[in-house]
């Protein structure tokens, strides 16, 4: 399977982990040996409440029964999409409560461009070095990392950059910015999160100048860092809201969200203002809704700080620098990229899915399903500072 795996799927390196997946339940992924591999990555923070979960199965299994894909997005109401928005307005703040669903995150941040542009009339937008929204063209052109976009150029135009946490570039933010995006903790460059009171200083300036904030919650979004959206750590609602990944618990999806008199600009000037043809999905809806109700039966919040704690308490090693990040979207950043990726490579081997980062090389990621165990927890954790006691024997 793995020769025709490298043959026939395109690959996006030279050197894929290449793992043979038979099934996944719970927190393990077995391989095709039946050898289980504890996941502290949860497919880059998207399987959110772990793998086959119940609920989420039996959701997924009732809707495909009863209808799949019956028109493109918008056009029929369809009583999946319909409970899914209506259960997340009711639980996000005012002036954010009509939702655009999508089929990515990176389509959601798209779609968040297109409107504030719409909505403003202006085409700059504004976003942070080493920030990360996606790879489509769009999104591409809002990533702060010139090495990974300059082989694609030309962009789109009207994009500028500041540093992300410093108030002294907010400056930059004019009568002719659409929009300042940004997010919420920023990912691939490391897992950083805003300093006390920056996003609620972007916002100010935003709003002084006639501006939309655009908040990326794709990675942070639905319970990872202890509060359904990160935003709400830092006492910030954004004018959009942009999330996807761990929504459906697994399956492809994103959306943006935004006051429905700003969304409804999208319906005219013109007309079809964003469309998409599985957008709604209405098994993907099914999911949607679940997990969400699964991450606040669960309770699975509350305990996600709790396990922040655990693993920061846990992780203690000459080796790691410094552990970053929110609840269970963490980084550990250790001494050297070499050792970053010695920790990740030898975990492999040793059955624990660890996973790098995009921008910062020494980071390695611990981003584990919200319904991770203590005891599984542990067992991770062990094995992690086993790996980094040998290497250091290793190199001395």
């Amino acid at each position: 399977m793995i020769s025709d795996f490298l043959k026939y799927q395109a690959q996006t390196t030279p050197h894929p982990l290449a793992l043979e997946v038979s099934h996944a339940k719970g927190s393990y992924i077995y391989d095709s040996n039946g050898k289980g591999h504890l996941d502290f990555v949860a497919g880059v923070s998207a399987c959110s409440v772990g793998h086959t979960h119940p609920k989420l199965v039996q959701a997924i299994q009732e809707q495909t029964a009863k209808y799949m894909h019956v028109m493109v997005y918008g056009e029929y109401a369809q009583k999946p999409a319909i409970d899914y928005t209506k259960s997340l307005a009711a639980l996000l703040p005012e002036g954010l409560d009509c939702t655009y669903l999508v089929n990515s995150g990176t389509e959601a941040i798209e779609g968040a461009m297109k409107l504030a542009r719409r909505a403003t009339g202006r085409h700059e937008i504004i976003a942070a070095h080493h920030a990360y929204h996606g790879n489509t063209m769009g999104s591409l052109s809002v990533m702060g990392y010139e090495d990974r976009k300059a082989a694609f150029r030309p962009l789109v135009p009207g994009v500028r950059f500041i540093h992300f946490n410093a108030f002294i570039e907010l400056s930059q933010i004019t009568e002719k910015t659409a929009a300042v995006l940004l997010e919420t903790i920023q990912g691939g460059a490391g897992f950083i999160c805003p300093n006390n009171g920056y996003l609620k200083a972007v916002k100010e300036r935003c709003e002084a100048v006639g501006a939309l904030l655009i908040l990326d919650e794709i990675q942070p979004g639905f319970g990872r860092t202890g509060a359904l959206f990160a935003f709400e750590h830092y006492q910030c609602v954004p004018h959009i809201l942009v999330v996807g990944k761990g929504m459906a618990g697994g399956l492809p999806v994103g959306a943006f969200i935004a006051s429905k008199p700003l969304m409804d600009l999208l319906q005219e000037k013109p007309s079809l203002g964003h469309i998409t043809t599985f957008g709604g999905n209405p098994v993907i809806a099914s999911a949607c809704k679940a997990t969400l109700e699964i991450i606040q039966e669960e309770n699975l919040m509350a305990q996600t700080l709790e396990k922040e704690a655990f693993l920061r308490r846990k992780l203690q090693h000459p080796d790691i620098k410094e552990i970053r990040g929110k609840g269970l979207m963490l980084a550990l950043i250790l001494a050297s990229p070499e050792k970053a990726n010695e920790l990740v490579l030898e975990a492999s081997k040793n059955g624990l899915i660890l996973f790098w980062l995009l921008f910062e090389k020494k980071a390695v990621r611990i981003s584990p399903p919200l319904t991770i165990s203590m005891d599984e927890l542990e067992k991770g954790c062990d094995l992690i500072l086993k790996i980094l006691d040998k290497n250091t024997r290793t190199l001395n």
